[in-house]
């Protein structure tokens, strides 16, 4: 009975050691995976911190992702996120169309920067498509399996909430909240898409969820009188606001 007691805690700690080790290499995995494959999709500079994934139950988090902005404007960043946390189902791990049950960003920081027809974030949007057809020098490297077949997602719940936008650069910057965003079923209905195209879902719903936050914040703030810093904001966000139309104007005549 002893003896049978040492071999099950032998075996029972190889499988601890085991897991722990194995969560190790695929949380440096999955940052290879993004700091690699990243900046192709978005033509920004785009750095992953670090990775951490338990095999065992599928939960992980990635910390530090940072994501630059587009050539052509002032910030170096167009956002960052401190924690990602993810649960996957750990046995899509081993095969092409990975299945995260659920991903939430909590306090992302995003910078908004606009001009006469465009934003960063549209420009970031921009690449991200071109770089999916192709159209660019360098098109994103596609990432596969070791059989070579092209890597799929499907992420059932997505939520990204506290988040705030900066918007513009200087001293006139303002940060306001951001609503919450829920996204569900991504992928589901084609049985998986690829990375890049889930990135161009994700970003045209934050896309969105940033100009309503300047639309709140421009109606908020212009209801308040009195301050300079409230003159200051008015200005940023009517700046913002004008930039908006404008950029929707454009896209109209673009059509």
């Amino acid at each position: 009975m002893k003896k049978t007691l040492i071999i099950f805690g032998s075996l029972l700690a190889l499988v601890v050691i085991g897991a722990f080790v194995a969560s190790f290499f695929l949380g440096a995995i999955v940052t290879k995976g993004v700091n690699d494959f990243a900046p192709g999709i978005t033509g920004t500079k785009v750095t992953l911190d670090s990775a951490s994934i338990s095999p065992l139950s599928g939960s992980g988090t990635l910390n530090g992702l940072f994501v630059g902005n587009p050539e052509g404007w002032k910030s170096d960043k167009a956002f960052s996120f401190g924690k990602v946390h993810v649960s996957i189902v750990p046995s899509s791990l081993l095969g092409d169309r990975i299945i995260v049950n659920d991903v939430h960003i909590d306090g992302p920081e995003f910078v908004y920067e606009t001009k006469i027809i465009s934003s960063n974030i549209k420009d970031l949007l921009k690449n991200i498509e071109k770089n999916i057809g192709g159209t660019s020098e360098k098109t994103a490297e596609k990432p596969t399996t070791k059989d070579g077949k092209p890597l799929k997602f499907e992420v059932k719940n997505f939520r990204l909430e506290n988040a705030r936008v900066t918007l513009g650069v200087g001293p006139t910057a303002l940060t306001v909240p951001m609503p919450p965003l829920v996204l569900t079923d991504l992928g589901t209905k084609e049985g998986g898409i690829t990375p890049d195209q889930l990135a161009t879902k994700v970003m045209a719903n934050i896309l969105t969820n940033i100009t309503k936050a300047v639309a709140e914040s421009a109606l908020n703030i212009g209801s308040a009188s009195g301050a300079a810093t409230t003159d200051a904001a008015a200005d940023a966000l009517r700046k913002a606001g004008t930039g908006i139309k404008n950029l929707f104007s454009g896209d109209k005549e673009n059509k």
